[in-house]
C-alpha cells in the first residue's frame, strides 16, 4: 500500500464529505498516509474533518486527516494534491447561468459564455496553486476535479511541469445510460468514448459484441409507439435521437450545441437557474453532514449529499492506480500525444489511458468520425484560446477566446458579454482581464 501526503483543494466544500468517504471506502489502499484538508472556512473544514476521522476510524485505518486555510502550508511535502473548488461559490454560478440569456445565448456551468467565466476565475486561482506546489511540492502529481477541467489541464501542461491529470466520470456515467434507457445492462455494454471532456463521441460501442446503436434504434422506436417515449425526459430524448442520427454515443453536453434553440428557450422559461436550486439544497447538505459527524460511525445519505456519496471516485482510483503501480486502464484528461490523430499533440483530450507508477499514457483508440470531428475541433480551438488568455492574456485575448465559441461566434456579442460578466465577477478576476 501507498503511504503518501495528500493535499485536498476544496477540503470544505458541498462535495468534500463525500469525497472522504470514497477516499476511505479504499483506505486500505492508503493505509498510514496524511490527508491535509485545505479550504477557506474553517469550521466546514472541521466538520468534513470529524466525519474524515470518525469513518479511518471505524474501518480500522491508520490515515491522519488534518486541516489549514494556510494553502501553501497544507501543500508542504505533499505527494498529491486533489483540486475542486469554485471561486464565487454558487453567486458566481448563477451570474454564469443568468447573464449571458440576457444576451439571446445558453447559459451553462462549463459550456459557452458561463464555462468561459468559471475558467478565467478558476485559472486566475490555479496559478497560485501552481506555484506553491513548484516550490512547496516540486514532485507532487496535480489531480484535478475544478471545473472546466479541460481548460484547468489545457492551461497548466501548457505553463507547467507539474504532472497534471484531470477527470470527468461523464464518459462512464453517460455511456451507461444509453443503455439502462435502453432497458438493457450496463456492465453488457462495451464503449469507449474520445475527443473532448463533454465533447467526446464514442468510437466503439458494442453490446455483447453486437453494434449497441441499432439496439438503441429499437429500443427508441418501441417506447415512442407505446407512448413510453413521453415519459423521458427533453434532454434524454434529445441525446438517443442524436446518438441514432450520429450512429455514436455522445457526451451529455453536445445538447447544447446541437439543439441549441430548443435548450435555450428551456432554460429562459425556467423560473429558477440550476445554481439557485443547488442554492436552495446547501443548507441542508450541511445540516446532514452536521448531524451524522457527532455520530460515532457516520452514514451520508446520497439525497442529503452534494453529487452523492462517491464524488471525485475516479480521480482516487487513479491515484491508487498510480502509488500502488495498480496498471490499469481508467478515462483521464491529459496531453493527446498522438493518441488522437485529428487533434494536435498538445491539446488535452478525453480518452482513456493505461496507468502506472510512471503516470499515464494515452492509448489510441482509433478516429473520430468525420462527420462528427469538426465541432470537436472548433471546440479544442476555444479551449486552447481561452487556456492562454486566462493563464497570462488581457481583455481583448479574452474576448478573441470567447467568440471563438460556437454558442458566442460574434465579436460584437462576445465584447457585450465579456464586459458585463467581467464587471460582476471582478473580485475574483486578475486586473489584466478588466481592462
Amino acid at each position: 500500500m501507498a503511504r503518501i501526503k495528500f493535499a485536498y483543494i476544496g477540503g470544505g466544500s458541498t462535495r468534500a464529505a463525500g469525497t472522504m468517504a470514497s477516499f476511505m471506502e479504499q483506505g486500505e489502499n492508503f493505509n498510514g498516509s496524511e490527508v491535509v484538508l485545505i479550504d477557506l472556512n474553517e469550521d466546514t473544514l472541521k466538520v468534513v474533518q470529524k466525519i474524515s476521522e470518525k469513518l479511518a476510524r471505524a474501518k480500522g485505518l491508520d490515515i491522519k486527516v488534518s486541516i489549514t486555510t494556510d494553502r501553501r502550508e497544507g501543500l508542504k511535502d505533499c505527494d498529491a494534491v486533489l483540486t475542486s473548488y469554485r471561486p464565487g461559490g454558487f453567486e458566481a454560478r448563477y451570474l454564469d447561468e443568468s447573464i449571458p440569456l440576457k444576451h439571446g445565448i445558453i447559459g451553462q456551468e462549463t459550456q459557452g459564455p458561463g464555462g468561459f467565466f468559471m475558467a478565467l476565475r478558476s485559472l486566475h486561482i490555479m496559478k497560485g496553486i501552481i506555484q506553491d506546489m513548484e516550490e512547496v511540492c516540486p514532485n507532487a502529481r496535480l489531480f484535478n476535479y475544478t471545473n472546466p477541467i479541460n481548460l484547468i489541464s489545457q492551461a497548466v501542461t501548457k505553463h507547467s511541469s507539474i504532472p497534471t491529470i484531470s477527470f470527468c466520470e461523464g464518459p462512464i456515467v453517460t455511456n451507461a445510460g444509453y443503455a439502462s434507457w435502453a432497458g438493457l445492462d450496463p456492465e453488457k455494454l462495451d464503449a469507449v468514448s474520445i475527443g473532448l471532456n463533454h465533447g467526446s463521441w464514442t468510437v466503439r460501442h458494442l453490446y455483447e459484441g453486437q453494434d449497441f446503436i441499432p439496439m438503441l434504434a429499437e429500443a427508441y422506436e418501441r417506447k415512442r409507439q407505446n407512448g413510453e417515449l413521453e415519459q423521458t425526459s427533453p434532454w434524454m430524448r434529445r441525446l438517443v435521437e442524436l446518438a441514432i442520427q450520429a450512429e455514436s454515443l455522445p457526451s451529455h453536453y453536445f445538447q447544447y450545441y446541437y439543439f441549441t434553440n430548443e435548450i435555450y428557450q428551456e432554460l429562459l422559461n425556467k423560473p429558477t437557474t440550476r445554481a439557485q436550486d443547488i442554492m436552495a439544497s446547501v443548507p441542508d447538505y450541511w445540516a446532514h453532514y452536521r448531524e451524522e459527524a457527532e455520530k460515532e460511525v457516520p452514514h451520508l445519505d446520497p439525497a442529503r449529499s452534494r453529487g452523492g456519496i462517491h464524488e471525485l471516485e475516479l480521480a482516487l482510483d487513479v491515484m491508487d492506480a498510480i502509488y500502488n503501480d495498480r496498471k490499469e486502464v481508467w478515462y483521464v484528461n491529459v496531453p493527446n500525444n498522438g493518441a488522437i490523430k485529428e487533434l494536435p499533440d498538445d491539446l488535452v483530450v478525453e480518452l482513456v489511458g493505461f496507468v502506472d507508477k510512471n503516470g499515464v499514457q494515452p492509448l489510441q483508440q482509433g478516429a473520430l468520425p468525420r462527420h462528427l470531428s469538426g465541432l470537436v475541433k472548433e471546440l479544442g480551438e476555444y479551449q486552447y484560446l481561452t487556456a492562454e488568455a486566462a493563464w497570462a492574456g488581457t481583455r481583448k485575448d479574452a474576448i478573441k477566446a470567447l467568440a471563438s465559441n460556437p454558442l458566442v461566434r460574434s465579436f460584437a456579442k462576445a465584447e457585450a458579454l465579456y464586459d458585463e460578466m467581467a464587471a460582476a465577477h471582478k473580485a475574483y478576476l486578475p486586473e489584466r482581464l478588466l481592462h
